[in-house]
């Protein structure tokens, strides 16, 4: 997903960077921790609150690409879509199944997604 683990809404021109400072690669490393945020956005686990906040901002970083994105999480998101493309596709899937059924974003995306296969 576009902007997943790294989006968090706010109703100015760009998300709060409240999360930016949040550690990526840590969260990708940890089987518990990629596992703890995605259970969370797929509503099968508890939420942190930043997990919380990704939850509820996923949809419009989704439907609008990431427009209201900080810079660091834009690059957070590519690191992540990366990692799942290629590392955990088992995830990946979930997570389209969730929030793109219609493969409406996967179809929007499908350049920046073939992009990454292959470049862990």
């Amino acid at each position: 997903m576009a902007c997943v683990a790294v989006t968090w809404a706010r109703p100015e021109s760009t998300y709060t960077d409240k999360w930016d400072s949040i550690n990526v690669d840590e969260i990708l490393e940890s089987n518990r921790l990629l596992k703890g945020y995605v259970d969370c956005l797929l509503g099968k686990g508890r939420c942190t609150p930043d997990g919380k906040a990704l939850k509820e901002t996923l949809p419009d970083a989704l439907e609008h690409e990431c427009v209201k994105c900080t810079g660091k999480q834009k690059s957070g998101a590519d690191k992540v879509i990366r990692h799942l493309v290629n590392k955990r596709s088992d995830l990946w899937k979930e997570l389209a199944v969730k929030y793109d059924p219609d493969n409406i974003y996967q179809a929007r995306y499908k350049d920046k997604i073939d992009a990454v296969k292959g470049s862990a």
